[in-house]
């Protein structure tokens, strides 16, 4: 039986994993623990044949950041990854798996023009928040050894019933406009149960590296509103001609090219010995509408 500590308490990630885990509870035993008081660098870790390391800050930033907010971002997603890490090697754990993000990659490109990231790709971090993943990675790593094995995880847009970022906007606009804009672009999303598989399969056969799990299918902004719309028992017409006026506005907030811009991983990246993807687009969309 292994045992498997998710460092962060409370989070999306962690806990749909430490759920998606009790149907294996015969084969794995997960905790959770809280890093924000400090309290855990008193907790033995020796217990755990691996860490799951979700704590951090995510981005919730459209423009720039402040001084106060990367200082922050550079405390958490980067010190106390690194410091984590160090205290799971001391106390003997054998493998330490980080939740980076695509971030490291830097943003979406506009509306227009395309991004897809390959193997050869290099990181290129566009702000604060994209550096402190980069940064944590270069100090993790370091520490992988033959007894002391390190993952890091970059997966795009993750989603599934209850997250936060770009869905659940989405979302909200689906169930709100009958005519939706169609742009056509390509974006690399996971939806979280396919994630939590992959975690699981990346703890069970012992991995170590980068990896960049997700979906097997790219997404289309556009035809996503449509099916979170018609899962919820609505219609949405998509209406094309749109793609100026939403390249314009797109000088005036980030949110558009968030929205409709493109940026996708080669599936080559993504491919597994064992298959994690166990939900298709689709039927991910159902299970979060449920």
């Amino acid at each position: 039986m292994k045992k498997i500590l998710v460092t962060g308490a409370g989070s999306y990630v962690g806990t749909s994993f430490a759920n998606y885990m009790k149907r294996w509870s015969d084969e794995y035993v997960v905790d959770e623990i809280d890093m924000v008081d400090g309290s855990w660098r008193e907790r033995d870790f020796s217990q755990y044949d691996a860490v799951f390391h979700v704590a951090g800050i995510a981005h919730s930033d459209n423009g720039k950041i402040s001084a106060e907010k990367a200082k922050l971002y550079y405390a958490v997603n980067t010190d106390l990854t690194i410091e984590t890490a160090k205290k799971a090697k001391a106390d003997g754990v054998k493998q330490f798996v980080f939740m980076s993000s695509a971030i490291v990659y830097g943003e979406s490109a506009p509306i227009g023009k395309s991004k897809r990231i390959t193997r050869d790709t290099p990181v290129s971090p566009a702000n604060a928040y994209g550096d402190s993943k980069v940064q944590a990675e270069k100090g993790i790593f370091p520490l992988d050894d033959a007894s002391f094995k390190v993952v890091a995880l970059r997966p795009p847009m993750i989603y599934g019933k209850g997250s936060k970022g770009n869905y659940p906007i989405l979302a909200k606009l689906a169930g709100k406009f009958p005519l939706f804009p169609y742009v056509k672009n390509e974006r690399s999303m996971l939806y979280v149960g396919n994630l939590c598989e992959f975690v699981r399969l990346m703890i069970a056969n012992e991995e170590r590296g980068v990896f960049w799990p997700q979906n097997a299918e790219y997404s289309v902004t556009s035809e996503l509103v449509k099916a979170i719309a018609a899962a919820r028992g609505k219609r949405v017409r998509l209406v094309p001609g749109f793609g100026w006026a939403l390249k314009a506005l797109s000088f005036a907030t980030g949110l558009v090219n968030k929205a409709f811009g493109n940026l996708s991983y080669d599936q080559s990246l993504s491919e597994y010995k064992t298959e994690y993807r166990l939900f298709t687009l689709q039927e991910s969309i159902e299970e979060t509408e449920k």
